[in-house]
């Protein structure tokens, strides 16, 4: 789910192909109807957000069926994550430059087919080929839902209620999965953590052109070299890190790995310094509240997610509980947060982004060191109970002044820009964040001795701790950059 450096500011803007004051923005819909336009968009998230985690439970069943060998099978998970990382920032540009709507219909069913594709596989190859297509299919559906929602509600209390609603579907999601995977693996089959994506997608199809308006497509070339150079360079940076995660920081791949996603993002930038109508715009970093978001955005899911690996973990092993049980235990957390969400646009309005955040991502750091207290003979309720209400709490209450704050005044031509890095980040941060934890426990257990219950315990107390300290670097950025304030489109 080493600490990143903060997303460097260009010394000049790339310059746009539109001026802001002559682009075309989307046509809004009307207020009654916007409840009916936010159900569909937020759906489409919510598919993604299930489909993260609602396969990580099948997978000794996926094992047995399909005869995966025991380091083959984490490519079930790491060909999605490949793809879905590596093409976020290419989904995003594809919305702005083909329009939104348009994008996210050939997402979702890109997806459904996906879906479909990997629940009928008849051997390993073709589950993965099906789940680097999901990835695909995810990385132009996650951009452009949260552009549609930059430009379809105008700015203000309901932008800020629309996003309360989004940013709550990812923690939702991810625990809907565990619940639904296993439940669907226990009652039908692992097939079926793949196939119920297919209604879904269909019907999410047929509503998209009913409920949700077409933004404009903007003209101009498409950045064809930026596109390649930040695709296959953000793409070496997540496998270097899933290497690392596996094998450590001395495996040859992984170091390999690093060194081209390093020459291919500088490459990158420099590219997207002159393009004309850039992938990435850089003037997206020109404004000091965006910037200092992006880095937040970084931090706190690399704090955050590589600990809930952990929790499962010592659900499973330590406390004997079932996938399925496992999957429940984070439903109170999910509770809090999605609850928490709802209230944030009040406290917003009341309070201003800053401090709403600060005390967010502060709780969230609590609750995680919190874990790190953890000892092998803690029940549900002694040891992981009230860290996980705190976390849930700091995650409510910092993810969607995050989005909002990033996606402050962001013009209509660059949303679709705006919203992929801000998931790209997001994405990346949680892969870079679960990789150092991994490290750690390593590093923590190599010379442990005791029962494997301990041995995983004193691991994960570790990890957690390093959670907490990652956590708190994203505090950083968020108090010394951040204003609060509201700046002038750029």
């Amino acid at each position: 789910m080493s600490t990143p450096s903060t997303p460097p500011t260009p010394s000049a803007p790339s310059t746009p192909s539109a001026s802001p004051a002559t682009e075309p923005s989307a046509r809004p819909a009307p207020p009654a109807r916007l409840g009916t336009t936010l159900l569909v968009i937020v759906t489409a998230y919510l598919m993604v957000g299930v489909d993260s985690t609602v396969v990580n439970v099948a997978l000794p069943d996926i094992q047995r069926g399909l005869h995966f060998s025991r380091t083959g099978l984490s490519w079930v998970l790491n060909a999605y994550t490949l793809a879905f990382g590596g093409l976020l920032l290419l989904g995003g540009r594809v919305g702005d430059l083909l329009g939104r709507r348009r994008t996210l219909t050939a997402g979702v069913l890109l997806f459904a087919l996906s879906s479909l594709l990997g629940g009928l596989a008849a051997d390993s190859g073709q589950l993965l080929a099906a789940r680097a297509l999901q990835g695909l299919g995810a990385a132009l559906i996650a951009p452009s839902t949260l552009a549609l929602i930059t430009t379809g509600f105008p700015e203000g209390p309901r932008r800020h209620r629309a996003l309360s609603v989004y940013s709550s579907m990812a923690g939702v999601g991810g625990s809907v999965g565990l619940v639904l995977g296993g439940l669907l693996t226990s009652w039908a089959s692992w097939r079926w953590a793949l196939l119920v994506n297919v209604p879904i997608g269909l019907a999410l199809a047929v509503a998209l052109p009913r409920f949700v308006p077409e933004t404009p497509r903007h003209t101009g070339r498409f950045d064809l070299l930026g596109a390649l150079t930040g695709t296959v360079g953000t793409t070496s940076l997540v496998y270097a890190f899933i290497r690392v995660s596996e094998s450590g920081w001395g495996d040859a791949r992984a170091l390999l790995g690093f060194a081209a996603a390093a020459v291919l993002l500088v490459c990158f930038l420099l590219v997207e310094y002159r393009a004309d109508q850039p992938v990435l715009p850089l003037r997206l970093f020109a404004d000091r509240d965006r910037a200092g978001g992006y880095a937040s955005i970084l931090l706190l899911p690399a704090g955050m997610f590589g600990a809930f690996y952990f929790l499962t973990l010592f659900g499973q092993q330590v406390l004997g509980y079932s996938p399925l049980r496992a999957g429940c235990a984070f439903l109170p957390m999910t509770l809090v947060m999605f609850t928490t969400v709802r209230l944030v646009p009040r406290l917003l309005a009341r309070f201003g982004t800053k401090p709403v955040l600060l005390t967010g991502m502060s709780l969230s750091a609590l609750g995680t060191g919190w874990l790190a207290r953890l000892e092998p003979g803690d029940g549900y309720a002694a040891g992981l109970l009230g860290p996980l209400l705190l976390v849930g709490l700091g995650l409510g209450l910092s993810f969607m002044p995050l989005n909002a704050t990033i996606l402050s005044a962001v013009t209509p031509r660059d949303a679709g820009a705006a919203s992929g890095l801000l998931q790209t980040l997001q994405w990346l941060g949680g892969t870079v964040g679960l990789s150092v934890l991994v490290t750690v426990y390593g590093t923590a257990t190599r010379h442990t001795t005791g029962s494997p219950g301990a041995v995983l315990t004193h691991g994960a107390a570790q990890a957690f701790a390093a959670g907490a300290l990652i956590t708190l670097a994203g505090l950083l950025p968020a108090a010394a950059v951040l204003t609060g304030r509201r700046g002038p489109a750029r």
